[in-house]
C-alpha cells in the first residue's frame, strides 16, 4: 500500500474538521454549505466548492469512512505521480464537475415535470415562490401542508381554485426537488478513479462485500454505468436512496475528459510541484 501523500492527508484532515465542526460547533453548516437547488433560497455561490468537504450527518459515518478510504487509496498514487498542484487541480475540478452536472440533471427534471402543471400558466416568479415555502414535518414532506402554504400566493392569481390532482401533484414533486440538497467528495473521488484505471489500468481492484479481483480498466467503467443506470431509474445500487447518482457521473465524466485531454496532448506526464 503507498504511504499517503501530503495533500491527500490536508484533504483528509479538512474533511475530518468538517464533519466535527459541523455536527457538534456549527450545525447550521450542514445546510449552508451543502449544495442546494439553483433556484432555491438556500443557494449559495460558494456552495458548488464547499459541499465536497460535507458529508452525511452523524450518526452516518460510512458516508466519510468510504470517501476518505477511497481518497487516500487512490489519491496517493496520483498526487505521487502528478505532484500536489496538478492532483489538488484535477480533484477541485472533477467536484465541480460533478457539482454542475448534478445540478444541471436536477434543474432538467425539474422542468420536465412543471410541464405537467403548464395548464396553470404561472410565472417564473410565483413558480419560485411555490418552491421556497417550508412543507415537510420533519423528514416527510406533506401535500397538505404545502396547498395550505401555496393558497395564498394562487389566490390573488385566480388560480388555487384551477388545481387538479395532476397540476397540484407536479409543484408538489418540483418542490421535492428544489428542496433537496447534496454533500460529499464521491463526485471529485469518481474523478480519481477515472484517473486511476487511466494510469493503471491493469492494477486489481475489489469490492468489500465482493472480494474477486477486477482490473481497474474494467471496475470503474462498470462501477460508473450502474450508476448512471440506477441515476436514470431514480435507484440507488445498494438499497435506500439519497445518493447523488448524477454527481457521481459528473465527477467521474469530469476525469475522463481531463484525463483524455492530458494524454492526447502529451501532458499526462507532466508533475506541477
Amino acid at each position: 500500500m503507498m504511504r499517503m501523500t501530503e495533500t491527500v492527508k490536508q484533504l483528509v484532515i479538512i474533511n475530518v474538521i468538517f464533519y466535527i465542526g459541523s455536527n457538534t460547533i456549527a450545525p447550521a453548516a450542514n445546510n449552508l454549505l451543502a449544495i442546494h437547488f439553483p433556484l432555491s433560497n438556500e443557494f449559495g455561490w460558494w456552495q458548488p466548492i464547499t459541499h465536497m468537504f460535507m458529508h452525511a450527518e452523524m450518526p452516518n459515518l460510512m458516508h466519510i469512512f468510504f470517501n476518505m478510504f477511497g481518497l487516500i487509496m487512490f489519491g496517493s498514487a496520483l498526487e505521487h505521480f502528478w505532484g500536489w498542484k496538478k492532483f489538488l487541480f484535477f480533484y477541485i475540478s472533477c467536484g465541480l464537475g460533478a457539482a454542475l452536472i448534478h445540478m444541471g440533471m436536477q434543474y432538467y427534471e425539474f422542468q420536465k415535470i412543471l410541464e405537467l402543471a403548464d395548464d396553470l400558466q404561472l410565472s417564473s416568479e410565483t413558480i419560485h415562490q411555490i418552491i421556497n415555502v417550508p412543507f415537510r414535518e420533519g423528514n416527510i414532506y406533506k401535500g397538505e401542508l404545502l396547498a395550505e402554504k401555496i393558497r395564498p400566493i394562487l389566490e390573488p392569481l385566480g388560480k388555487y381554485e384551477l388545481l387538479n390532482e395532476t397540476n397540484f401533484k407536479a409543484l408538489f414533486d418540483a418542490s421535492i426537488i428544489a428542496d433537496g440538497r447534496a454533500v460529499g467528495a464521491s463526485g471529485a473521488l469518481y474523478g480519481i478513479l477515472v484517473a486511476f484505471a487511466f494510469m493503471f489500468p491493469n492494477a486489481e481492484l475489489m469490492l468489500l462485500f465482493l472480494p474477486i479481483p477486477i482490473k481497474a480498466k474494467y471496475f470503474v467503467p462498470v462501477l460508473v454505468l450502474g450508476d448512471l443506470f440506477m441515476g436514470l431509474k431514480g435507484e440507488s445500487i445498494f438499497g435506500g436512496g439519497g445518493i447523488a447518482h448524477f454527481a457521481h457521473v459528473g465527477g467521474a465524466v469530469t476525469g475522463f475528459l481531463m484525463m483524455w485531454f492530458w494524454k492526447k496532448n502529451q501532458f499526462n506526464d507532466r508533475r506541477w510541484d
